[in-house]
């Protein structure tokens, strides 16, 4: 998200009553299972939820044709069976006698109707491009649309529908328990945005309240007849203004799971909680932005002032001193847990500390335009970003002999929507938690041309043109070298500047007899026992 996109990693000040001012700011009686969160960007509607915290309560309250297990692996859970023979032509039949939360049967057309809706330009959903191997997007995508749906889906019957890409699609079935993969009730239609305050799903938990800026509840579904069913008794998402006050919760049992352990607790979490603390590889990476109408970024000055940047970047030294060895230098655009990844592509040397070289690079950028101003990158302060965005431009400063700052931004959802409005005017720290486990949705959610999550507006056709061959390639093995020529063009042009892989820091309290993390960071909610 999905993330969940990404992607923040908190939200918003807890200010309301019944929830102590003082950092105690969960309900340690309550039979709930209370996990960290953050205000969603958005309304809960799964087309347009792409960043973790609203991506953390879709995916418990629907269900998707698939599922991802904790380790990564995909189960059938609403498909009774996806038959293909040349992945490009598939013929979908669903579970009988599924019902969404307000009673209404889950049908072919629920899935079929969702995914119009979400590949409609005129709907303005974030997760648009997901739908972009499908045949017919172009046209429904388009501005204006030149049609209202997509020719690649046919309902054949209630349980059955069938879907048509454009080209085959070493991915596409993989990819089918994604949030925008999800089907919607008739109700939604009437008002989408009212219907994303308080949605109807179909998944293992069913919505019960949002208190903007303080928690969402939600509560076990009854009628959940899916491989995912809630082991506890509800989920309380907990929105927090800071790591370090979530972590003062956990300690003292007013928070049952975090996923993020504070910076400042980094060297001592492990001895702070012995076996509750949890450290697991991710696939989650960490990035800096900057959109091309930002001065000194655009066209070849661009190029050579954020390979010089990158290489002004001490990776390993940051990493070690600020993570404490839970972030891992990046090697490459998408995460080093996810199959396909490659540690040294050509031009990943660029990823590299290298400070007489960055010196030498930014020099060529000057002589094309000689550099002014300071070199700003936006964060979110609710997001425990603070330290290794300062070192970092600690680092660039040194390095570079430039201005260079954190510009903190109060909340995630302040600095998300400068982003999607391109707004923003100043670099950004930014990156992506794994949605579904697989290299492709990084790239094409990142860096595709027509991709409304490519926050950076890169647009590169031979980029574009290899990672759709890569998703057409016959075998695994030829679509990861296909993937890796794509990234050698993110490297030439140097799309944005990746920086950390994740090492997930997290932990549980003592009411808790069983939490994991799963293989995008986030808890495994389901199977969260106390």
């Amino acid at each position: 998200m999905r993330l969940k996109t990404i992607t923040a990693l908190a939200a918003v000040a807890l200010v309301a009553a019944g929830l102590a001012l003082t950092g105690c700011s969960s309900d340690s009686g309550t039979d709930l299972v209370t996990v960290n969160a953050g205000e969603p960007q958005n309304p809960l509607v799964p087309t347009n939820t792409n960043e973790n915290m609203g991506g953390r309560v879709v995916d418990r309250l629907f269900a998707g044709l698939k599922y991802y297990d904790a380790e990564g692996k995909a189960h059938n859970e609403m498909a009774q069976s996806i038959e293909t023979t040349d992945r490009q032509h598939y013929t979908i039949t669903i579970k009988p006698d599924w019902k969404f939360t307000d009673g209404t049967v889950v049908t072919a057309k629920s899935f079929v109707d969702a995914w119009n809706y979400g590949a409609l330009g005129t709907n303005g959903q974030l997760q648009n491009w997901a739908f972009a191997g499908i045949a017919g997007y172009d046209d429904v995508s388009a501005n204006p649309p030149r049609a209202q749906t997509m020719s690649g889906l046919k309902v054949v019957d209630d349980r059955t529908f069938t879907v048509d890409l454009k080209q085959p699609s070493i991915d596409f079935e993989l990819e089918l328990g994604f949030a925008p993969f999800y089907p919607l009730p008739e109700a939604a239609y009437r008002d989408m945005k009212a219907f994303g305050e308080q949605p109807i799903g179909n998944g293992p938990y069913k919505f019960d309240t949002w208190e903007h800026n303080v928690k969402i509840d939600v509560t076990p579904n009854p009628d959940y007849p899916g491989g995912r069913p809630a082991k506890n008794k509800g989920l309380r998402f907990v929105m927090y203004q800071s790591f370090d006050t979530a972590y003062a919760d956990l300690q003292a049992g007013n928070l049952d799971a975090l996923d993020v352990i504070p910076d400042t607790a980094l060297s001592t979490y492990q001895q702070d909680l012995g076996d509750r603390a949890i450290s697991k590889p991710i696939a989650y990476s960490q990035h800096i932005g900057i959109q091309s109408n930002v001065p000194h970024f655009a066209g070849p000055e661009g190029v050579l002032r954020r390979k010089a940047i990158s290489m002004a970047i001490n990776r390993p030294q940051i990493a070690e001193n600020i993570f404490h060895g839970t972030r891992v230098p990046a090697r490459d655009f998408t995460a080093f847990t996810l199959d396909g990844f490659r540690d040294n592509l050509p031009g990943s040397e660029v990823l590299q500390y290298n400070p007489d070289e960055a010196k030498k690079v930014w020099a060529q950028a000057d002589a094309i335009s000689p550099w002014s101003g300071t070199y700003r990158i936006a964060y979110n302060s609710d997001g425990g970003h603070q330290a290794w965005i300062e070192a970092v431009a600690n680092s660039v400063k040194n390095v570079l002999g430039i201005d260079a700052v954190g510009v903190p931004y109060p909340t995630f959802k302040n600095i998300r929507d400068e982003i999607t409005a391109k707004t923003i005017g100043k670099a950004f720290r930014y990156g992506w938690q794994g949605d579904y486990p697989s290299m492709f949705e990084f790239l094409t959610a990142m860096y595709l041309s027509s991709s409304a999550t490519n926050d950076i507006a890169y647009n590169s056709p031979e980029f574009d043109r290899l990672l759709f061959a890569a998703q057409a390639a016959p075998t695994p093995e030829q679509a990861y070298d296909l993937a890796a020529q794509a990234q050698q063009v993110l490297f030439k042009d140097m799309a944005d500047i990746p920086v950390f892989d994740y090492n997930v820091a997290a932990g549980h309290s003592d009411r808790v007899t069983n939490a994991r993390v799963a293989w995008s960071g986030l808890f495994d909610f389901e199977n969260i026992e106390k």
